[in-house]
């Protein structure tokens, strides 16, 4: 019979550890969170210190009674549940539930915390457990209070006022808050004329650049918006025209008007121009179009 309870949140990591641990541990999973508040007025209650009530949640109840269970029969418990603040949460719930049910009046508790599913990682945490620590604990407490206590007061404002179904909690309501004020800042707002002055500075060492903005005093919420301010721009100097000449000796004669682009000769053909019989001029070559001998060809004076 297994010694060792291991208690865990996803029934993925219960059949992954259970195969690391071996026969003498069973490794069962609480399927998230085990107790919640009532869902009734008086859950938290301001005036006794914030005290808070809570029960069993209906879905989760087979798992717990399956925890239960199995903590019967164990010499000890461990519970690796998550190391964050809900699975500490989490943790504390199922000692306090194992507590009140007197299951843990002989048997030790500890509390394990691994980042990965590996051998090592498992056996080192089961070499090294701690007590529950309660600054978590209080912290996830805090924060479902805070979600009790306004969202129980303000949702139902909203379903009234804006739509049925609507949520407002300890996120919601600090964000409305700000979106309010905004809206307030906006609606307040009266517009003034402005100008802006922009100059390009020289100094020895370093030019730089200087902005001034001037504000029209005495401008009633009529005046005109204020002028958006124009992209600062840099004027750069284009670059002179480029004439490339051609200096080719049996190019035609260069035109009168100056700047007016011509061709580069073509490179010269290493190939022997070929004669045919029926005409002896040389023809050109007929491998490469760009060669000297087509280009002399193409532009041959006609004969008398």
């Amino acid at each position: 019979m297994p010694k060792h309870l291991l208690i865990v949140e996803s029934p993925a990591k219960a059949k992954t550890i259970n195969k690391y641990l071996g026969k003498d541990f069973t490794v069962l999973a609480s399927y998230g969170h085990v107790r919640d508040l009532v869902p009734k007025e008086g859950a938290v209650d301001p005036e006794q210190g914030f005290a808070m009530r809570y029960e069993t949640i209906d879905k989760n109840e087979k798992h717990v009674e399956a925890i239960a269970k199995a903590a019967k029969g164990a010499d000890d418990i461990f519970l690796a549940t998550d190391p964050d603040r809900e699975g500490e949460a989490i943790s504390w719930h199922i000692a306090e539930i194992l507590k009140h049910r007197k299951l843990l009046d002989d048997k030790p508790l500890h509390r394990v915390v691994f980042t990965e599913i590996t051998p090592r990682a498992i056996r080192e945490a089961m070499e090294h457990p701690r007590q529950i620590l309660m600054p978590l604990v209080d912290a996830q407490q805090a924060r479902r209070a805070l979600d009790f206590l306004v969202g129980f007061n303000l949702s139902p404002v909203l379903w009234r006022k804006v739509q049925r179904g609507l949520s407002a909690g300890r996120v919601q309501s600090p964000a409305l808050r700000m979106i309010v004020e905004r809206e307030e800042e906006i609606e307040a707002f009266k517009s003034r004329e402005y100008w802006t002055v922009e100059a390009e500075a020289a100094h020895p060492s370093q030019s730089f650049s200087a902005k001034l903005r001037s504000w029209t005093a005495g401008r009633s919420s009529s005046s005109p918006s204020p002028m958006p301010t124009p992209p600062r721009t840099r004027a750069r100097a284009s670059p002179p025209p480029r004439t490339v000449r051609c200096t080719s000796p049996t190019s035609p004669a260069r035109s009168a008007s100056a700047g007016r682009r011509r061709r580069s000769p073509p490179p010269p053909c290493s190939r022997k121009p070929r004669a045919s019989s029926a005409s002896p001029r040389a023809r050109p070559c007929r491998s490469r179009r760009s060669c000297t001998k087509a280009w002399r060809w193409a532009t041959r004076a006609p004969s008398a």
